[in-house]
């Protein structure tokens, strides 16, 4: 099953420290363990499904990966108000 066309060589390019849950457990279960990691996945529309799922944190030999200019997938959350309320 690893014959040459078999296998994806994919690597995490970003951290995906901060993201939102899904994409985390996405870039888990592809087996990502730290940054700049370099698996050999199976071609299969499973794999090509979560790879899309976090193209902005992996690139995939023979594609271009494009770093993202501002992170879209973090969770945001809003400033306190606290301060604002005491009248500082």
């Amino acid at each position: 099953m690893t014959a040459a066309g078999k296998t994806l060589k994919a690597t995490l390019r970003k951290s995906a420290i901060g993201a939102i849950p899904s994409v985390k457990a996405t870039v888990q279960s592809l087996g990502f363990r730290r940054l700049n990691q370099t698996r050999e996945l199976p071609d299969n529309p499973a794999v090509r499904g979560m790879l899309k799922a976090v193209d902005f944190l992996v690139a995939v030999e023979g594609e271009p990966y494009v770093r993202p200019e501002r992170s879209r997938y973090k969770i945001w959350r809003s400033r306190s108000d606290k301060k604002h309320k005491r009248g500082n």
